[in-house]
């Protein structure tokens, strides 16, 4: 996705890890803008950003993170938000980034929003999942995660699974565990793929489009950039007398009751998996072997 990357880390010495509380903490404490900050509002606990057709807006975290979960309430846009995307996402730097997405594709006042995942890893994406949610996200807030340790990264809507990527390692098929990534948010201007394939464009006459935000909360390892990725890697992962969370047994896959509302979210809301899109990939990516045969 189109990275808008200007904010600057704060972040400066060596800090020990933090893992932050299951209270919710306010924007301020976790975030900054780092894309037009007169874009955003505060209505108390909400934070409320905003598309016109003057700019989109966005924010980011001030540490970035290897291994944890992150949630944020999310109110998308009302109405027709057609040809809008906002996101969520974690990412680490540089063109060989890893990086997972929650994109939300704004679609004309009563049909469906798509919400679209991906993941890349050392910088190569494509791995695309649509679907359509089994509620109105524009009328509450709902919760968005991203859970991720060493064996698998899970996207959560409202806790529940609608997307696992797993460590498959010992086929060769690279992992994303080792870079610290940021955690992302922004509303952008996307009319030229972002409904029915660019075919439905943004009206501006219903701007401003605003996605509004609470219940921020990040509970993971903080990695400071003076250190390398191996030594990060190290500190975020359980040894020793470092016990972490996320790697329990009960977070390195799903649980039966989990593994059971994913199936149901494929059957019954998945719109596309790249893994089927033989179009695309004539021969099966190899984290996908398994499921097209």
């Amino acid at each position: 996705m189109a990275k808008m990357h200007l904010f600057l880390l704060l972040l400066t010495g060596f800090t020990a890890f933090c893992s932050a509380s299951n209270a919710n903490v306010s924007f301020d404490q976790l975030f900054q803008p780092y894309w037009a900050p007169d874009h955003f509002v505060h209505e108390g606990q909400v934070l409320k950003m905003k598309l016109d057709n003057s700019s989109g807006a966005g924010f980011a975290s001030k540490s970035k993170y290897l291994y944890g979960k992150v949630s944020m309430g999310i109110k998308l846009v009302e109405g027709d938000s057609a040809g809008t995307v906002t996101a969520f996402y974690m990412s680490s730097d540089g063109p060989n980034h890893n990086e997972f997405d929650f994109e939300f594709l704004g679609n004309t006042t009563g049909e469906p929003y798509l919400v679209q995942t991906n993941v890349y890893v050392n910088g190569v994406g494509s791995r695309e999942q649509r679907l359509k949610l089994w509620f109105d996200p524009t009328k509450d807030f709902h919760t968005y995660s991203i859970l991720w340790n060493q064996r698998q990264v899970v996207f959560m809507v409202d806790e529940t699974p609608v997307r696992v990527h797993s460590n498959l390692e010992h086929k060769g098929v690279p992992f994303p565990k080792d870079q610290a990534m940021g955690v992302y948010s922004s509303i952008w201007n996307a009319d030229d793929w972002a409904t029915q394939g660019g075919r439905v464009k943004t009206n501006w006459t219903h701007q401003p489009f605003v996605a509004s935000y609470r219940d921020f909360k990040i509970d993971g390892c903080e990695c400071p950039d003076v250190l390398a990725a191996a030594d990060n890697m190290k500190r975020c992962s359980s040894g020793g007398d470092r016990r972490y969370w996320w790697d329990e047994k009960g977070m390195t896959e799903l649980s039966v009751h989990q593994s059971h509302q994913l199936v149901w979210v494929r059957a019954n809301h998945m719109v596309y998996d790249y893994c089927f899109d033989s179009a695309r990939f004539p021969a099966a990516p190899a984290e996908c072997e398994r499921r097209r045969h």
